[in-house]
């Protein structure tokens, strides 16, 4: 079992804008930071945006900031990535991912991966 599922994912065009769930299976990482991650084809997979347990504490890498935002919600045990103004060079695969260590672990790897979600920005 795959413990974070993403879905969401899909072809748009640029300046469009597309929202990317998260949501946890079997548990609910309970005192996690959560975020997001992508991979480009021939690039390494980099941060793109983490929240912490408390929902106080947002990072985002500079080259989406002002464009993207996180959230998450308790009840639903899904976290969220609101995608606005996509630009080609935002091809990826989406991950999600959880680090019980918190946010800033979390900029750099992860205790647990969803399987990731394909977005694909045409120009």
């Amino acid at each position: 079992q795959v413990p974070l599922v993403e879905s969401g994912g899909g072809l748009v065009q640029a300046g469009g804008s597309l929202r990317l769930s998260c949501a946890a299976s079997g548990r609910t990482f309970s005192g996690y930071a959560m975020g997001w991650h992508r991979q480009a084809p021939g690039k390494e997979r980099e941060f793109v945006a983490t929240i912490s347990w408390s929902g106080d504490i947002l990072n985002y890498r500079d080259s989406v900031k002002g464009r993207f935002t996180i959230s998450r919600d308790y009840a639903k045990n899904t976290v969220y990535l609101q995608m606005n103004s996509l630009k080609p060079e935002d091809t990826a695969v989406y991950y999600c991912a959880a680090d019980k260590r918190g946010s800033v672990a979390l900029t750099r790897g992860g205790d647990y991966w969803g399987q990731g979600t394909q977005v694909t920005v045409s120009s």
